[in-house]
């Protein structure tokens, strides 16, 4: 039988929590193991509880959801994170993005995506709605945004398969190579672009017309 995903919901309203939860609990590879009222929470809980997703609000007491995410990062060991909140401007996508975040959906977002959203995440992959990446894109954009080495062709087909949300596990088969070998380019892309994860490096990439979202 196939592991459930572990997910830990941190919102500081009780009726979105209950309401996620309850919404969440539908899907059968789906379990909730923990809820957070604030960024603080999350800390102190992401160790013991071992959630394999984290949704997170951005507007929490204590430590608002960006900050949560940098300390994080440095504390804790990887989590994949998607960001679920009704902030949509451009400054906190980007800085939930350059924070660590794997997926940025809005409140209001159908189950069905944001089933899709955690499954995807919890795979690997990385995933921005449209009008969230069009928001990204549009705060990123510099006329000095260029690759300062080009990426090679085979860079260039990871990278399209990154675009599309895939996972190294799901790279790897349809190019034919190992998931080391996957690895080894995203590394690269990430590098040449001046990302700092594979959401961003995405964003970068389609800004620069290296590929459509």
């Amino acid at each position: 039988m196939t592991a459930s995903i572990r997910i830990f919901i941190a919102d500081d309203h009780p009726v979105v929590r209950d309401g996620l939860a309850a919404v969440l609990s539908t899907q059968p590879d789906f379990e909730v193991v923990g809820e957070a009222a604030s960024g603080r929470e999350v800390l102190d809980q992401a160790a013991r509880l071992a959630p394999d997703v984290l949704l997170l609000d951005l507007e929490m007491p204590e430590l608002d959801g960006v900050e949560t995410l940098k300390l994080l990062r440095e504390q804790y060991r990887p989590l994949r994170v998607i960001v679920f909140t009704a902030f949509d401007t451009d400054e906190r996508i980007l800085s939930a993005v350059q924070a660590g975040a794997q997926g940025y959906l809005l409140k209001g977002t159908p189950r069905d995506e944001l089933f899709n959203a955690v499954r995807v995440v919890h795979g690997g992959g990385s995933l921005l709605q449209p009008l969230v990446a069009s928001k990204l894109l549009r705060q990123i954009s510099q006329p000095s945004a260029e690759v300062v080495e080009p990426l090679t062709p085979r860079e260039l087909e990871v990278l399209q398969l990154l675009a599309r949300g895939l996972p190294n596990k799901e790279i790897a088969a349809k190019l034919v190579i190992s998931q080391r070998t996957v690895k080894f380019h995203v590394s690269s892309i990430m590098s040449k672009l001046g990302a700092g994860n594979r959401t961003e490096a995405v964003s970068l990439a389609a800004q620069q017309g290296l590929v459509d979202l």
